[in-house]
């Protein structure tokens, strides 16, 4: 190879200059970047904030207004800000990512400014086919006002104006609006965006004759006392995101510069649905999706805040996440949290009032969060055989704390259980079980245990054994009739005389009946299958209720065929009572039992006429 070939060339190494396809850039940042059209007048706001703030940096006394005006598909935005001279023009307006807020001697104060990427500008484009600028510097008072023209083909020129043209130092931009973009330059739609934009900026804004700011903010004004602040908040509320709060939590965080509120949802809401609060970053709003400010388990408020010390991202429409953003999350989290026990410290009925509509979201985080786990469990309702309590009340009632897994656990035991007084919680419903057995962590000493067949067939009182050797032909009988359906007979007396028969099983139960039920419909292979995994788990049970009447008459049954049908009515019945799903096979056992039942009344020899 000739080493010479081998050499670069000059010309590649000569620098050359990226080259900005104006047309495409707007595209991209009204595609991409801005979530919507919108966001051109916040970028305007938001330069003529800069502006004054930069020039009050130097003079605290000059001027701060901001004034909009809209006519005919134009937009006219005047400021008493810093302004520009010539040279700045060419160097801030017409060189893309490049901000005035990094220009030197204002960088010590860049986070007095809202804006730092330098593209604000270009989001005009996005609803205007031509931008005019005109500013004079107040930094260099004899230089002559500038104006700087741009379309949107990427063009642009500057020119020098005679010193009437603009005869106080700020800036003017004026906007033509694009073909099918007039809407959003109209002065009603100019004024509800300045106000959702601006209504917490520090300077006097109008669009016309109408003033956009609304300050102080409600949540740092005075009331004549709390509850006057509590109806004021909750106003303010309903006018921001549409509804009425349960309550209002004041958010403030000195440290991290933050002012603002959280509003107590009124409805339940899934834990999962990432809530959007409002951020204001010095006063213009930032954005009203901000999904990452709080800890995913305050799912159940809406936030409205003022922060100084939050980064925004370039399109300024989120947070950037950093340690500062984590660290006010913790704080804000904190504040939500301090609410909470104050509630179950002082306000049980405020405290309850949230619980009987956020309890599910709570249980399903406090699982999880043991902050959550801590403040809250104490508190939470839960179904017991007592009534709807919380597990403190329930456990200072009971020294055990029993629960059940499932529903239909609950409902086979609860009213027998109740009756002989031993207490219950239903732990069937999501969330419920896992928190039951965490009640000792937070409170320490708490016994809580599993109740199934073998504790309340314990606690039922046994029947005196020569009467039960009396009515061993009856119990052979019924257990005979009962047990293909894979169910024993027990005899008991319990309280209440009511209930004739209690049905229990526990899984172990269940799971070898729905093995032995699959064994019994599959092919020779699969059932010796499922034959081999036969357990050794105790059977369902028919407790029969030796103090029930009704028991008492069947027991005395002589004919074999009535005393099994009877138990299978008996069966049927327990069931039914505890609201279980009824398989084919006990669907089947209810008809015949009953049509059994009917065939024994109706062919039953009537009596004697004179026994009638």
């Amino acid at each position: 190879m000739d080493s010479q070939t081998s050499q670069p060339s000059q010309a590649s190494q000569s620098p050359h200059s990226f080259q900005v396809d104006l047309r495409g850039l707007v595209d991209l940042l009204s595609h991409h970047l801005y979530s919507s059209p919108k966001v051109y007048l916040r970028e305007l706001l938001q330069n003529a904030v800069d502006a004054i703030t930069a020039r009050r940096a130097e003079q605290p006394d000059a001027p701060a207004l901001v004034r909009l005006f809209a006519e005919d598909g134009t937009l006219r935005v005047e400021d008493s800000g810093i302004g520009l001279t010539e040279e700045d023009v060419h160097s801030l307006l017409a060189t893309i990512g490049r901000s005035s807020k990094r220009a030197d001697g204002l960088e010590s104060a860049r986070s007095d400014f809202l804006g730092q990427f330098g593209i604000g500008l270009l989001a005009c484009f996005v609803v205007a086919e031509r931008i005019r600028v005109v500013s004079r510097s107040a930094r260099t008072p004899d230089a002559p006002p500038v104006e700087w023209t741009a379309s949107d083909d990427g063009s642009y020129r500057v020119r020098t104006l005679p010193p009437g043209a603009r005869a106080e130092p700020g800036t003017t931009v004026y906007l033509e609006a694009r073909p099918g973009a007039a809407d959003w330059l109209a002065g009603e739609r100019v004024l509800a965006l300045a106000r959702d934009f601006g209504s917490l900026l520090p300077y006097d804004v109008r669009v016309g004759d109408e003033a956009v700011t609304d300050l102080p903010a409600p949540w740092d004004r005075s009331y004549p006392g709390p509850a006057a602040r509590r109806v004021a908040l909750a106003r303010h509320c309903h006018d921001l995101f549409g509804f009425t709060p349960l309550d209002s939590i004041e958010l403030n965080v000195p440290l991290a510069g933050i002012r603002g509120v959280a509003y107590v949802l009124p409805s339940a809401v899934s834990p999962a649905q990432r809530a959007g609060h409002r951020v204001h970053l010095k006063g213009m709003l930032l954005t009203e999706r901000a999904e990452q400010l709080l800890p995913d388990w305050a799912f159940f408020v809406r936030c409205v805040l003022d922060t100084d010390s939050l980064r925004p991202t370039a399109s300024r429409e989120s947070l950037y996440e950093d340690e500062t953003l984590a660290g006010v999350r913790e704080a804000l989290g904190e504040r939500i949290r301090t609410w909470l026990t104050g509630l179950a410290a002082g306000d049980p009925e405020r405290l309850a009032a949230f619980l009987s509509v956020h309890h599910l979201g709570v249980k399903s985080l406090a699982r999880h969060d043991g902050e959550m786990l801590r403040t809250m469990l104490p508190w939470l309702p839960f179904e017991t055989t007592d009534g709807r309590l919380s597990l403190e009340e329930f456990a200072q009632r009971h020294p055990v704390v029993h629960f059940t897994r499932t529903v239909e656990e609950y409902r086979q035991v609860a009213q027998i259980a109740s009756a002989q007084g031993v207490g219950v919680v239903n732990g069937g419903y999501t969330y419920d079980t896992e928190l039951v057995e965490a009640l000792p962590s937070v409170r320490p000493g708490t016994v809580v245990a599993e109740l199934d067949a073998d504790t309340v067939t314990a606690h039922l009182d046994a029947v005196d054994p020569a009467v039960e050797l009396a009515l061993s032909a009856f119990l052979g009988a019924a257990r005979a009739k009962l047990d293909p359906l894979g169910c024993d007979v027990v005899l008991r007396a319990f309280h209440p005389l009511s209930v004739p028969a209690l049905h229990l099983d526990d899984r172990a139960a269940r799971h070898e009946q729905a093995r032995a039920d699959a064994e019994e419909q599959a092919d020779d292979l699969w059932a010796g299958i499922l034959g081999s995994l036969r357990g050794t788990a105790p059977r369902a049970r028919l407790v029969l209720n030796h103090l029930n009447p009704l028991i008492r008459r069947i027991s005395s049954l002589d004919d074999h065929e009535l005393i099994g049908t009877a138990a299978e009515s008996l069966y049927g019945q327990a069931l039914l009572m505890a609201q279980r799903p009824l398989r084919p096979a006990d669907s089947a056992l209810l008809n015949r039992a009953f049509m059994g039942l009917l065939e024994w009344a109706t062919h039953n020899d009537p009596p004697e006429e004179g026994h009638r």
